[in-house]
């Protein structure tokens, strides 16, 4: 089976069909798209059974004795808490901060434990223990947190025990986006189907339609039709800036909001309605009650485009901005003979071909005939004639979003904002830190290959994502002779 011939046959399948054909041999996952997903469905590994280490876990000095004692102190009150409340942060950089530092201010403040990825990480906490967040020029400072390790080295001394203490009820992942799924992943010996785990990172979350479906049956099989095997899936898109001033310490730069919602399957699925109580509820209650992040619950399918919309201002002002090292607003500031609008512009257009064909694209009938919130009840429910009538009306205002004045439009109102602002990437290059450009741009040029043919191809994006890749440091010249050329037309 050739590469177009599956797009357009798995499309049209409902989500269980397109899942069981994804999983039903190691052949047939060398024909799905998503290298992502590839790998996992080969992968037939047992995951790997994890130790949380505690501040108790380490070696004490003669300073530091009587944090260990404290530290045991805390983890037998913690066994008495109520494990179903507590919330995990995966990843503590700025995003993981900006979390912990709201999500602990709650009027019913659940139990919090902070999840680092060294052991370093831990040893600093107990010499300098709490997150601080700088508001308005103000430090903020919280050390009234749990603080953990998973790995799969067993603590020497102090208590012994595993992630959740077997189960992990609730998991903000706020690891950067490559990092994602491949932690979840490794987790999900202690995920279930009464789990929720929140996506926080820029990019789209890898578990919408289609291809989240055969993740799930891959890595979740369920042994009865009626019951959920996989976690209840929250993404939320977070449009506060935040800066690194190193561990555990960032600036809460540009205050703005979240927007959290359900990750639903193509066929069926959906946000929480009438009195249906999901597990995601708690997770996505406290995000949103948390003061400071200003978060609001929103239906699948206005967390798909919204999602969508960021992505595109991230495939733009990150990489650029990384690539002329330069803050938000001067990649937009007005330079007589300047090529880089033309290289904005360029990008942009890509992205909204590529978008639009993913509207119009089957495999997305499913979220688009979601609710418009919450428990509503969709426009599509009302009758065969009527459901699609509704859903293409619901697609032309979607093709409209995405077209390239709409796009563009958007792009320059989120510039205004934030042009104060150093991107995440720019950041992430400064530090010497793997990026998230395959996320971002290479994520539309991937998804441009599955809604497109193999053969569609986005020559902009995929310039950009190797001149970060390289380290490439450009001077706006540089930059527009790189992309345009001298006939003014991108560069193959």
């Amino acid at each position: 089976m050739n590469f177009t011939r599956w797009i357009r046959t798995s499309a049209m399948t409902c989500s269980s069909k397109l899942s069981s054909r994804l999983i039903s041999s190691h052949a047939s996952s060398r024909q799905v798209p998503a290298e992502w997903l590839r790998r996992v469905l080969e992968d037939r590994t047992e995951p790997p059974r994890l130790y949380a280490w505690t501040l108790a876990n380490l070696p004490d000095d003669d300073d530091n004795a009587f944090r260990s004692d404290k530290a045991s102190a805390a983890g037998e009150t913690r066994q008495r808490d109520d494990e179903r409340r507590r919330i995990y942060i995966l990843g503590i950089g700025n995003i993981g901060r900006l979390y912990a530092t709201f999500l602990a201010k709650n009027a019913d403040r659940p139990p919090i434990t902070l999840v680092v990825h060294r052991k370093e990480l831990l040893e600093r906490w107990r010499s300098h223990p709490g997150v601080e967040l700088v508001r308005a020029g103000r430090p903020e400072r919280n050390a009234d947190f749990d603080i953990e390790w998973w790995t799969e080295a067993k603590p020497g001394r102090g208590p012994v025990g595993e992630p959740g203490g077997g189960t992990i009820y609730n998991l903000v992942v706020a690891t950067k986006a490559a990092d994602a799924l491949p932690q979840v992943d490794r987790l999900r010996r202690y995920l279930d189907g009464g789990s929720a785990v929140a996506f926080t990172q820029n990019g789209m979350c890898k578990l919408w339609p289609p291809l989240g479906d055969a993740y799930a049956a891959a890595r979740f099989p369920s042994s009865s039709p009626s019951a959920a095997a996989a976690p209840d899936w929250l993404a939320c898109v977070t449009t506060h800036g935040v800066t690194s001033l190193g561990p555990f310490r960032s600036v809460h730069a540009s205050p703005a909001d979240v927007l959290v919602g359900n990750v639903v399957a193509a066929a069926g699925g959906g946000a929480s309605g009438g009195d249906t109580v999901r597990p995601s509820d708690y997770l996505a209650g406290q995000i949103v009650a948390a003061p400071g992040l200003a978060g609001r619950r929103v239906g699948a399918r206005e967390l798909w485009v919204a999602q969508l919309e960021k992505l595109v201002v991230n495939s733009v002002i990150n990489p650029l901005t990384a690539v002329l090292r330069c803050k938000n607003g001067e990649l937009f500031a007005e330079r007589e003979g300047d090529g880089v609008p033309a290289v904005v512009d360029l990008l942009l257009g890509e992205a909204s071909r590529t978008l639009r064909d993913l509207v119009a694209h089957p495999s997305s009938d499913g979220i688009i005939r979601q609710a418009p919130r919450p428990g509503g009840e969709s426009e599509t429910q009302v009758g065969e004639a009527g459901e699609d009538e509704a859903l293409e009306r619901v697609r032309d205002e979607l093709l409209e979003r995405f077209s390239f004045p709409r796009l563009r439009a958007m792009l320059y109102g989120v510039a205004a904002k934030v042009g104060e602002n150093t991107s995440s990437m720019l950041q992430d290059v400064r530090a010497g830190k793997e990026t998230e450009i395959r996320d971002f741009n290479g994520w539309l040029a991937e998804t441009a290959r599955y809604v497109g043919g193999g053969d569609a191809r986005l020559p902009a994006h995929e310039r950009l994502v190797k001149l970060v890749l390289d380290g490439a440091a450009l001077t706006r010249g540089e930059l527009s002779r790189e992309f345009l050329g001298d006939e003014g037309g991108v560069r193959r």
